[in-house]
């Protein structure tokens, strides 16, 4: 975790990704074009976006429903859209909505997209499969697009989340969530634990000096 702060807060890499991130990006992958906004989370910077779009490509989800929980750029959502999936895609922040209204349009692809805190507005929906990309850093949150990375002090979003998750989780759906070896996996486990809820590994990957992990969680 430590090391990773040090690495976005050195002033020249700080620099860097403000001035790459001071415009709309475009990010692209099996033929979907997307707009990022510079206040939603980067698909081009992160290894995990790559690394779940790589395993939705090898999953059947031809009319199974999908829901994106904290969907970003929504490049997942798409992807699984252009599958054949039904999919819903949630996230709290209203840009990158909006942004994915407009990619979804341009890209002929249907979604549902929805404003939502966590489950807040899903209202007890079941889904074949869900998808979680999650902030994982130990830090407060000071804005929506800081919502993306941190999560909170004391692990509040792991704290919320698995307290609803539980409604969710069947024997009959997939909930899949990736995380990176910067994150307290552990700390992250015991909570889930807490809530009933046991990790799975599903697929391990290493990309240059970071390891990224997808999870399966099941109600235990």
């Amino acid at each position: 975790m430590r090391a990773f702060l040090k690495k976005i807060t050195h002033p020249f890499l700080k620099f860097g990704l403000n001035k790459f991130y001071s415009k709309p990006r475009i990010f692209s992958f099996q033929n979907i074009q997307i707009r990022v906004h510079p206040d939603v989370f980067p698909p081009q910077m992160t290894f995990s976006t790559k690394i779940l779009l790589d395993y939705i490509e090898t999953l059947n989800l031809e009319n199974k429903r999908l829901l994106e929980l904290g969907c970003g750029s929504g490049i997942i959502s798409l992807l699984a859209a252009k599958k054949g999936g039904i999919v819903t895609a949630s996230d709290i922040n209203e840009i990158a909505l909006n942004y994915l209204k407009k990619n979804a349009s341009k890209n002929h692809l249907k979604l549902k997209i929805i404003y939502s805190d966590l489950f807040q507005n899903l209202d007890n929906q079941t889904f074949d499969y869900i998808l979680i990309n999650p902030p994982y850093y130990p830090k407060k949150a000071n804005t929506v697009k800081e919502q993306a990375w941190f999560c909170g002090e004391n692990f509040e979003y792991f704290e919320n989340l698995f307290s609803q998750l539980t409604n969710y989780l069947s024997y009959e759906n997939n909930c899949l969530m990736i995380l990176s070896q910067d994150c307290e996996i552990e700390k992250i486990k015991a909570i889930a634990l807490k809530n009933t809820i046991a990790f799975e590994l599903v697929l391990e990957k290493k990309h240059l000096v970071e390891t990224n992990y997808i999870f399966k969680l099941t109600s235990s």
